[in-house]
């Protein structure tokens, strides 16, 4: 029997620039396992674990997270799926994250998300969330049916703190700063 060989990707684009959609749609079409590091970050924040804290305090200066914080994070993650096809989502951001990540695996194929910093902005700040289920509404393309209220259960949205409008130009800026780089190492 002939095994094949495991797929490694990573896809890179500043924050709002349509990771998760395209993500959930190759994860969908191809059987792959998606690790977002916006998501893993978020969950311990929500959870207040010591990562989600220490987290939190950098996002909210609209900074990115250390490289060495991230990477532990992200590596011990991994060890859960060596098994798997994967695709990775928001990491690695730095050339130091990259460098590390390719200690422990291969990467396959680098897919980059080039949007224009104007149209991400305008995204974001119009992006609201229902916190419970992660549903994401667009006030401009995708409002819900009552404005600022999830159309299943009624509960109130909320705008996260890392797309309001100042943190969003914060963020961009260091994107685009730390990661341009990363995909010139995969280059």
């Amino acid at each position: 029997m002939v095994v094949a060989p495991l797929l490694r990707a990573v896809i890179m684009g500043p924050p709002g620039s349509g990771k998760g959609t395209i993500s959930a749609r190759i994860t969908k079409h191809f059987g792959v396992k998606h690790l977002s590091s916006g998501d893993l970050l978020r969950d311990n924040m929500q959870k207040k674990t010591e990562v989600g804290i220490l987290a939190k305090s950098y996002i909210d200066q609209g900074r990115l997270i250390p490289d060495d914080i991230m990477t532990q994070l992200m590596l011990n993650e991994l060890k859960g799926l060596d098994q798997y096809n994967w695709l990775l989502d928001g990491f690695p951001r730095t050339v130091a994250q990259a460098e590390a990540l390719d200690k422990e695996c291969h990467i396959d194929t680098v897919i980059d998300l080039d949007v224009p910093f104007e149209t991400i902005k305008y995204r974001l700040t119009a992006r609201w969330i229902h916190p419970a289920s992660g549903r994401v509404y667009n006030i401009e393309f995708s409002p819900p049916k009552v404005q600022g209220i999830d159309d299943i259960t009624g509960e109130p949205l909320v705008q996260r703190d890392d797309d309001k409008p100042g943190t969003v130009i914060k963020r961009l800026q260091a994107y685009d700063a730390q990661t341009k780089p990363v995909l010139e190492y995969y280059r």
